[in-house]
């Protein structure tokens, strides 16, 4: 889980770039000027996106491609679909993405192969510090440039043969692992071990599944 990060593992670094430090899950500023190049970019092709009908999946595959990392054959993304970056996400072969599923690619996305996401899934690489001193940005005021709170992201892995059950939560720095089954309405909070079944909030492993 995200919030369950020490600190420690989240130094500034002066030397990198705000895009550097978001990748290596280090406070960034959200607010800076590639950040919101890479927004609008997603914005304007999801925009196209979602004018295509679903007839068209030779056009849609194009603007998935354009869109996304990497993205595999027999890849279906249902409309609306919302993410920050797009260039984030990487997908496998196989996998379908179903309604209204909502990606905050802020760190990476790694979605494997022969993967079912069902409608109204959500996945958070982006979170806050817990403790209110270390949320708000140190010295901040109204005339800052700085956004007044702290932010930092956390990469999410979906191995091959997944399935996240509609309205599954994934927090920052969960790998679900291989073959496993996500029931609906459940919060991701903590890795899940390969072959099982987990359900709940906070997302618990109730039993294993054959592989």
């Amino acid at each position: 889980m995200c919030n369950e990060y020490s600190n420690t593992f989240i130094m500034q670094g002066d030397a990198m770039n705000e895009l550097e430090k978001c990748m290596a899950g280090q406070y960034y500023d959200c607010h800076d000027p590639i950040f919101l190049e890479f927004k609008t970019r997603a914005r304007e092709l999801l925009k196209t996106y979602h004018a295509l009908t679903y007839e068209q999946k030779e056009e849609k595959e194009s603007i998935l491609k354009q869109l996304f990392a990497n993205t595999g054959s027999n890849v279906s993304v249902g409309t609306p679909f919302i993410c920050d970056y797009g260039r984030n996400i990487s997908i496998g072969n196989n996998v379908s993405i179903n309604m209204n599923c909502t990606f905050v690619d802020c760190n990476q996305i790694t979605i494997g192969n022969h993967v079912l996401i069902a409608s109204n899934v959500q996945l958070y690489t982006a979170t806050h510090p817990i403790e209110l001193s270390e949320r708000l940005t140190p010295d901040w005021n109204d005339d800052s440039e700085q956004y007044f709170c702290r932010t930092y992201a956390l990469p999410i892995i979906i191995e091959d043969c997944c399935w996240l059950g509609g309205g599954v939560i994934v927090l920052p720095g969960v790998t679900i692992g291989k073959g496993s089954v996500i029931g609906a309405g459940s919060v991701v909070t903590k890795d899940i071990p390969p072959n099982s079944l987990a359900v709940g909030n906070p997302c618990r492993v109730i039993r294993s599944i054959n592989a």
